[in-house]
């Protein structure tokens, strides 16, 4: 399998979406005094890993139910055939393993035992933001279909 197309299907075009509040955050922590380089790059890498996690998902989720078939403009990769919706599943796993491994480690160093409750409840967010981002178009009743995508990602991502 060409490593072209899971960059491809991982859509980097699309990551300054979801960077652009942790250089924001960390720009107006870096000013008033309270910068962590271990926490700007564990929330780099959560960010990432979740908007490219939602980028396969899509690209599954369209795939299999013929909804990129036709689709004018860039390829996406289950459609084109060039990576199966077997193998992308099996990435998809990989990416919410790594995207909690990496999102709990941040919370862990951000809130640590001082502070449960941010943890918890920045817990809950993140792993709605994992599910978001797979049943936007995958699962039984995806939500994105439905137009309610715009609510979920101004939800995740703000304004």
């Amino acid at each position: 399998m060409m490593m072209t197309h899971w960059i491809k299907a991982a859509r980097l075009r699309t990551l300054p979406l979801s960077l652009s509040g942790v250089f924001m955050g960390s720009i107006l922590s870096f000013d008033t005094g309270n910068f962590d380089f271990s926490l700007f790059l564990l929330a780099l890498l959560t960010a990432s890993l979740l908007q490219i996690l939602s980028n396969f998902a899509n690209d599954y989720g369209d795939g299999i139910r013929g909804t990129d078939k036709n689709k004018k403009g860039e390829q996406r990769m289950i459609a084109s055939g060039k990576i199966t919706p077997k193998k992308m599943k099996s990435a998809i796993g990989l990416l919410i393993f790594l995207t909690l491994v990496f999102g709990i480690s941040l919370l862990w160093f951000a809130f640590g035992r001082e502070n449960t409750a941010y943890f918890i409840g920045f817990l809950l967010v993140g792993g709605g933001a994992v599910l978001s981002a797979i049943y936007y178009t995958m699962g039984k009743n995806p939500y994105g279909y439905k137009g309610c995508g715009d609510f979920f990602v101004f939800i995740f991502f703000g304004w």
